[in-house]
């Protein structure tokens, strides 16, 4: 097996990890986090999204956030953007890259932006368009790639299609969701392959729920396929409304800390992300789902 030498993390908690809490967390915690997650080495925070607030309250003070942040070399605060409105808002705000996001489920597109998978596409069009031609990057997120709450497993195919078509439209990058969390080693290994013909491998990335405690082995499973882009959510944080019991995203702490071991590089200060990861938890009065983080804490107790 080979694996990639380097792999980058994309660092989705301060917006997939924080989106679905039913509790207003401040603007300043928002921007301790990602302040705190940059001091340890992520160098891509997805900073928020520009979705209505009266869907996603919790993302209402984006711009806000946004502007208190320090501008650092290198390092991009990506957002999410539904449509033309929502790319406008980012512009406003200095942002120098979007993601748009489309699912590989009709079912699951219908409840969550209450279209089909064809319109969402035909929406994302003029966005993509229009962002790239006022020289911003823009991402695409393919949901419910290893499963959905309201069809089941996913074809493949059916994701392939979708993705090869965000690719079309100018997305630099797809990311590859597996929203419920659902999916086991050698579905995922296979839904890689899979995609792969329809993009290349350099332009993938993967976003694993770990409902089910198979993230971890998840990747490890399409690593040597040549992948070498990471989303997490540090300290577990997040969750999909529309599936209940799903969990949150694979945690950034145990993705860095697996790949630590493997002897691919990351950039990032394992003990640095810890403490950023505690300082969010602690204000949402619980502890860190990454079991890398709390063996870490334990250690660091048993030691004072």
């Amino acid at each position: 097996m080979t694996y990639p030498e380097r792999v980058r993390i994309v660092e989705v908690g301060p917006r997939d990890g924080l989106q679905n809490e039913p509790t207003t967390i401040p603007t300043a915690a928002k921007v301790a986090l990602i302040e705190a997650l940059a001091d340890a080495g992520l160098t891509s925070i997805e900073a928020g999204s520009f979705v209505s607030p009266r869907w996603v309250p919790q993302m209402a003070d984006t711009a806000a956030v946004l502007a208190q942040l320090r501008p650092r070399p290198g390092l991009r605060y990506p957002v999410l953007v539904p449509n033309l409105q929502g790319l406008e808002r980012a512009r406003a705000c200095g942002v120098r890259e979007v993601a748009v996001f489309a699912a590989a489920s009709e079912s699951f597109s219908r409840r969550n932006i209450n279209c089909s998978i064809a319109e969402s596409l035909e929406r994302f069009a003029p966005v993509v368009e229009t962002a790239r031609a006022a020289g911003l990057r823009v991402r695409g997120y393919v949901s419910c790639v290893l499963g959905c709450p309201y069809e089941g497993a996913v074809a493949a195919a059916a994701v392939a299609r979708v993705a090869e078509a965000l690719l079309g439209l100018g997305c630099y990058e797809i990311s590859l969701g597996d929203t419920i969390g659902t999916g086991t080693p050698l579905a995922a290994r296979r839904l890689v392959e899979g995609v792969a013909a329809a993009v290349p491998l350099e332009r993938i990335a993967l976003h694993f729920h770990d409902t089910y405690g198979q993230a971890l082995a998840n990747l490890l499973a399409c690593l040597d396929l040549g992948v070498s882009v990471i989303d997490s959510a540090v300290a577990g944080l997040g969750g999909c409304p529309y599936a209940r019991g799903a969990t949150g995203n694979v945690a950034t702490e145990d993705v860095a800390y697996m790949l630590r071991g493997m002897g691919i590089e990351t950039g990032i200060d394992l003990e640095a992300l810890v403490d950023a990861g505690l300082s969010i938890t602690r204000h949402l009065n619980r502890e860190p789902a990454s079991k890398a983080a709390r063996a870490i804490l334990s250690r660091r107790q048993a030691a004072a």
